[in-house]
């Protein structure tokens, strides 16, 4: 007897059992194992559902044995945890459907409860939140009696809630505790559970989950509210930055360049090229690319525009009609020479890793592009009107916009202050290249996109004043966002034209009324 017991397997337990199920080929089986393995709470079980998840949880069907294969191809046995040779060729991974996905991520964040790492444990909450799973409870319950951390055990308690609500058997007290927890949530996953909390048999339940679906719904169109204004201020500091070297060159020189669109694709281009370069031979310094680029747009795009206002502008002073003809013929040529040096199709220009991802405030989305480009705009404004107030190109430019004749008499060389001008402008237009090549197709065509803008911007603020410029760019962003919504995108900014024009039949000036050459006589 006693030779026959010690050939015997030695017992097999529950949790071999469950292991053991993973290889019957049954998604029935494997839904039975995973829901053994997270009650057992046995070490195994965390590995053996994360390789599962990862498509790493290998079975052998004839011989009904599971191994676990790790990052670098090696297996092991689920059971024992023991090496087993390489020679394992006839294995193949657990099946999974998407129902048992969703018990997968489930399970997972139930073993994660009790993780030393706290947002390991948020991160379970939030998949025990998301999954309702009511075999979950009993773990969340005591995880949350033993939880000190305040955010992790405000996570656990919504997780907590959501489980409840989720209950038809659940008590009416304990509903109406869960509505409240999921109230003070306020976001679009809340909704949705008072939602379906609102037809509870309960009346009282029904009655509180309607309350506070009401609530969450003004609460969710404040924050829509607030995220629609951020998205305005974005759009607006894109339209400074592509109106502001124009605000420029129309008020001192009463030019209508109808180019300024091309010198912002050349910023863009020269954006590529710089990160070309740096892709091929110093692939390092990539998150520095923007850095080398802004100078860079800056020269080439102000070199271009003086070598414009060199050869054809200075000819047409005073005739706006001529200005806005050849500087519409000067952009068909530099769009023109853009596509046959880099063709017709988009470029590809990278965001730096400082540029990439986003955040959230509450229920507001941001970007870092968004957000540091907004910085950016802040900066070449706060650095654009510091020149304009402490250096002597920056008076003289005040001076000639103010009474041409006048400076002219005191000395100033009109002529070098509108070449000097008309790069400064071309320049701004560059680096603003530089700035929407984070968030827009690099083309032939990108300024087209913005030279409309810019000219309505430059209109409604005021032709010459720089804040003006600043406030009607953040107005007409703001409301351009405000009326996509409700009109469409091309109706919205149809709205926004006419809203101008009206506007300027009463303030032909814009908001801040500037003098210049239109009232000198």
């Amino acid at each position: 007897m006693l030779l026959v017991v010690g050939a015997l397997p030695a017992s097999a337990g529950p949790v071999e059992d469950a292991i053991t199920s993973f290889a019957n080929d049954s998604y029935s089986d494997t839904d039975d194992a995973i829901a053994a393995l997270v009650a057992s709470s046995d070490p195994r079980a965390l590995p053996i559902i994360t390789a599962l998840r990862d498509e790493r949880l290998l079975a052998d069907t004839e011989n009904k044995k599971v191994y676990i294969k790790d990052d670098n191809g090696k297996v092991a046995d689920a059971v024992t945890g023991e090496a087993v040779a390489s020679s394992f060729a006839n294995l193949d991974a657990v099946r999974l459907n998407n129902r048992l996905r969703g018990v997968v991520d489930a399970a997972l964040g139930s073993l994660n409860l009790f993780s030393s790492d706290p947002a390991k444990r948020i991160e379970a909450a939030q998949a025990v939140f998301k999954s309702h799973d009511d075999g979950s409870l009993a773990l969340l319950e005591a995880a949350l009696q033993k939880e000190t951390n305040a955010e992790v055990k405000r996570a656990f308690a919504a997780a907590r809630a959501a489980i409840i609500l989720s209950k038809p058997e659940a008590a009416e007290r304990d509903k109406l505790d869960a509505i409240v927890v999921i109230r003070g949530l306020g976001d679009q996953d809340a909704l949705g559970l008072l939602t379906s909390a609102s037809s509870d048999p309960s009346p009282v339940v029904a009655k509180a989950a309607a309350t506070a679906t009401a609530a969450v719904q003004n609460t969710l169109a404040l924050w829509s509210t607030v995220q629609n204004a951020w998205y305005g201020v974005s759009l607006g500091s894109v339209l400074l930055l592509a109106a502001i070297g124009l605000a420029i060159t129309f008020g001192v020189m009463g030019v209508i360049n109808m180019a300024h669109g091309e010198m912002v694709m050349l910023g863009a281009y020269t954006t590529f090229v710089v990160q070309e370069v740096i892709r091929n031979r110093y692939p390092g310094l990539f998150d520095y690319s923007l850095f080398i680029a802004v100078p860079l747009a800056f020269l080439v795009s102000a070199i271009i525009g003086v070598l414009i206002e060199r050869s054809v502008i200075r000819f047409l002073y005073g005739r706006p009609l001529e200005t806005l003809l050849a500087t519409w013929g000067l952009s068909l040529i530099l769009q023109q020479a853009v596509r046959t040096i880099f063709g017709p199709t988009n470029r590809e220009v990278g965001n730096p890793s400082w540029m990439s991802g986003g955040f959230e405030i509450g229920q507001i989305a941001i970007t870092y592009n968004r957000l540091w480009i907004v910085i950016f705009t802040l900066g070449v404004f706060a650095l654009l009107l510091a020149m304009l107030r402490f250096t002597r190109l920056g008076l003289e430019m005040r001076a000639v916009t103010q009474n041409r004749r006048m400076a002219a008499s005191m000395g100033i060389a009109t002529s070098r202050v509108d070449a000097l001008t008309f790069g400064l402008g071309s320049g701004i237009a560059g680096i603003a290249g530089v700035a929407l090549s984070q968030i827009d197709n690099v083309s032939p065509n990108l300024g087209q996109g913005y030279i409309i803008d810019s000219f309505m911007v430059v209109v409604f603020g005021g032709v010459g004043n720089l804040w003006g410029t600043l406030v009607g760019a953040i107005t007409l962003g703001i409301a351009n966002k405000f009326l996509e919504p409700v009109a469409g995108a091309v109706l919205g900014k149809i709205a926004i034209l006419v809203l101008i024009i009206l506007f300027i039949q009463k303030r032909p000036r814009g908001l801040f009324a500037l003098r210049g050459r239109a009232v000198e006589a």
